[in-house]
């Protein structure tokens, strides 16, 4: 079980993704000089991970693993399956769900096909970074239930990295004292109570798209290794 670390449980707002990525990338900085991988889940927490990366020297990548989830609860993770196709589940929480193989099947196939549209839209402009040996920083713009960061939990610790760093800007305290079973430590901004929704922290909570996503990657291959032009994108 991993440590947690919870820098305040105010209920003031973030200004958007980019106030608040930088903010978590001053928590971060203990890993400058490492050999560092950012993940962003998609699609608002490639934002935070953008800035997180570029402020501890950090490789950039985004997370394409699916979370599997429970019959009739879309919600709960029971496992989840990797870019690469191979499949996590945990058993105890599919057999208290009633997910039989057959059930879990059908979900893989359908979650593989979006991975695969999705690896065909980003892999061409951010090839895929191997975690193996690494420390990863697994990051999003909030945390609700947490499912989808679970299951990207458990996907990426298939590649064996070094160590499995969880941290986002906010999340309710119960849903990050769960994550600490599935990372070596989770880091989170602001954990306040009570905890309604992720968009309710932020001053500007845009939707994102494709396209922006794909904006990201190009600029960040563009620009590593040079001095950041912070007020772009």
């Amino acid at each position: 079980m991993g440590g947690l670390r919870i820098v305040s449980h105010g209920s003031g707002v973030f200004s958007d993704r980019k106030d608040a990525g930088r903010l978590l990338a001053d928590e971060l900085e203990y890993l400058k000089g490492k050999e560092v991988v950012v993940l962003g889940i998609l699609r608002g927490g490639i934002i935070i991970a953008r800035e997180i990366a570029i402020r501890i020297g950090a490789e950039l990548d985004i997370v394409l693993s699916r979370k599997i989830s429970a019959p009739m609860d879309p919600e709960l993770a029971i496992g989840a399956v990797s870019e690469s196709g191979k499949l996590f589940i945990n058993k105890k929480t599919a057999s208290y769900t009633g997910a039989d193989n057959t059930y879990i099947q059908e979900e893989k196939k359908r979650q593989v096909a979006e991975i695969k549209r999705r690896s065909k839209l980003f892999r061409k402009i951010r090839p895929k970074i191997s975690l193996e040996r690494k420390e990863v920083i697994m990051t999003d713009d909030g945390l609700a239930t947490g499912a989808t960061m679970q299951a990207a939990l458990w996907a990426a610790r298939q590649e064996h990295p070094e160590k499995l760093i969880a941290a986002v800007p906010v999340g309710p305290e119960e849903t990050l004292e769960e994550l600490t079973r599935d990372a070596d430590e989770v880091i989170c901004l602001k954990a306040p109570y009570p905890f309604n929704a992720v968009g309710q922290f932020y001053l500007q909570f845009e939707q994102i798209e494709d396209k922006k996503v794909l904006s990201i990657l190009k600029e960040y291959n563009e620009n590593k290794g040079e001095k950041y032009k912070y007020g772009s994108a």
